[in-house]
């Protein structure tokens, strides 16, 4: 029987970790969980509901569900129930539920539905403190970097994917505004674990990359 493992894959926003670890899901036959997503559903139902005050945040989370389904071939969100996947990629949502995530009791009441996620191994999650806070034990952990100019452009790129019109420098300042906030903040910042394997994709082509990831899961699943 094939050992089956923790990946823990962290890293700055816009550096493909949701990318590498779907395409890693698939190469191993694990389950992905995008915890970004989680948050994003949160984010978008105090949105939703024009919740902005701490208390009034945590106050809300028992009424929220957060769960994943299965659909058109691809992993969605969903927010009690509902189908929100596509609701939850916009810039404003991401940028609240990169706010919303300094908050302790949120920040707890997630990692305690991810540990629960990861008891029977087998699980590739991505995210800012998989590897540090969710899971320290993993015995798999990536750390993804890339320069800001890159992720901004990638991101830029991606919206205009969406038929947006963004403006680059806008797209940068919020790359660099949001490596800040994730790094600063005081509940789980984003940082690179010890035993974290550093991966910098800023010129690697998607296959490079995933043939690296591919070899150091290999060698972690036979070690």
């Amino acid at each position: 029987m094939v050992n089956k493992i923790i990946v823990a894959i962290d890293g700055y926003s816009s550096c493909g970790k949701s990318t590498i670890a779907k395409a890693l899901a698939r190469h191993a036959g694990y389950t992905y969980v995008d915890t970004g997503a989680m948050y994003r559903t949160i984010a978008l139902y105090m949105l939703r509901h024009q919740i902005d005050d701490e208390a009034a945040i945590i106050a809300a989370l028992p009424k929220i569900q957060v769960g994943f389904i299965q659909a058109d071939g691809a992993q969605h969100a969903t927010l009690n129930g509902e189908d929100v996947e596509s609701q939850i990629r916009t810039l404003e949502v991401g940028n609240r539920a990169s706010e919303i995530s300094q908050i302790r009791e949120v920040r707890a009441f997630l990692v305690a539905q991810q540990q629960a996620m990861g008891e029977a191994k087998g699980i590739v999650m991505d995210g800012r403190d998989i590897g540090t806070v969710v899971f320290p034990n993993a015995e798999l952990k990536l750390f993804l970097t890339a320069s800001p100019e890159v992720r901004a452009q990638r991101r830029y790129d991606e919206l205009v994917e969406k038929g947006e019109t963004p403006n680059y420098e806008a797209v940068l300042a919020d790359v660099n505004e949001r490596d800040y906030r994730d790094t600063h903040r005081a509940e789980s910042p984003l940082r690179q674990a010890e035993d974290a394997i550093v991966v910098d994709n800023s010129h690697l082509s998607r296959e490079e990359q995933m043939n690296v990831i591919y070899g150091l899961f290999d060698k972690a699943v036979n070690h």
